[in-house]
């Protein structure tokens, strides 16, 4: 069998690549245009064929989708900072480059995992948020509602494939997904916070610190994919893959000095200073993950503080290598 990961190189993608590395003899394609993965998150290993390619490259999508037995679109513009710095780019990435997938998938009946995001929500404040939910989003002047609006495209795009061509996907809604190899160089809040408080700077956060986040270790998304995709249940679905064990941005902040033994202090940023004032940043993300533990007997549940443990355990790693 022939897996392709878009994506592959990135934070989620490598992950994945690694998990059937070290549990499969599959060969797997991986596809990435190296905007925020690299290379070298991948093993050198002769079961990998590395493509360096953007998934808005038509001709280049059905070759590799030709060769395919089963797809990981993982390929996305993720981070809010470069979804606010960069929109234009953002939903070119994320409509045309699963419209691609899909399409290619479709002319033979290649499964189908499209990576969705907890965005879809919007600024709901029914929690803990249901894949049935409404959902609630700010004006199409605020680009993060674009980010939003796009990854809800792709699962229209993609269930509608399943119910008109009988195309096998699943769709997960990631939410906060976070572990080795994160960089903090988009806004993902973790390993900035880790990066801060390991160099002694003070920790950012953004508003109050009040806002509420779930977690997901790396590992566990990785393991709810896998599964998701063997799961015949699973097909034509949408599930939340994440944490339900709800933490403020205050609180991890204060626990990433506890973890690091670090001498930050806590510097407090209004939004509108970090970003712009039509800024919109959700009080609560808390996914309900009932339909997932239904489905797959069980539902992500690492510990912050083990999450936490393995990112510093990288990060002082790479801290030791580069001094």
């Amino acid at each position: 069998m022939t897996l392709l990961v878009t994506g592959g190189a990135g934070f989620i993608g490598s992950h994945l690549v690694n998990y059937y590395l070290s549990r499969t003899n599959e060969r797997i394609l991986v596809i990435d245009n190296s905007s925020t993965g690299q290379k070298n998150n991948l093993p050198e290993s002769s079961q990998i064929e590395f493509v360096k390619g953007d998934v808005k490259n038509h001709p280049l999508v059905e070759n590799l989708v030709a060769r395919s037995d089963r797809i990981y679109h993982l390929a996305a513009a993720v981070g809010v900072e470069k979804i606010v710095e960069n929109p234009l780019d953002s939903l070119r990435t994320n409509v045309q480059g699963t419209e691609n997938v899909l399409d290619a998938a479709a002319k033979d009946g290649t499964p189908v995992f499209i990576a969705s995001s907890s965005e879809v929500y919007g600024k709901s404040t029914e929690i803990p948020f249901s894949e049935s939910d409404d959902r609630v989003l700010g004006p199409t002047s605020v680009p993060r509602w674009g980010y939003a609006n796009a990854k809800a495209l792709d699962e229209f795009y993609a269930l509608a494939q399943h119910d008109e061509k009988d195309l096998p996907v699943v769709v997960g809604r990631f939410f906060n997904t976070v572990g080795p190899r994160q960089v903090g160089e988009y806004g993902m809040v973790v390993p900035t916070f880790v990066e801060q408080a390991l160099a002694g700077d003070p920790i950012t956060v953004y508003g109050d610190g009040m806002q509420t986040r779930c977690f997901t270790h790396v590992h566990d998304a990785v393991e709810a994919v896998h599964e998701l995709m063997n799961t015949p249940e699973a097909n034509g679905d949408v599930f939340n893959i994440g944490s339900s064990q709800p933490v403020s941005i205050n609180e991890l902040a204060e626990r990433v000095i506890d973890v690091t033994d670090s001498n930050s202090q806590i510097e407090h940023i209004p939004f509108e200073e970090a970003f712009d004032e039509d800024f919109e940043e959700p009080s609560r993300r808390e996914p309900d993950v009932s339909k997932l533990r239904e489905t797959l007997g069980w539902a992500p549940e690492t510990s912050l503080d083990r999450i936490l443990e393995d990112i510093v355990e990288e990060r002082r790693g790479d801290v030791e290598v580069s001094s």
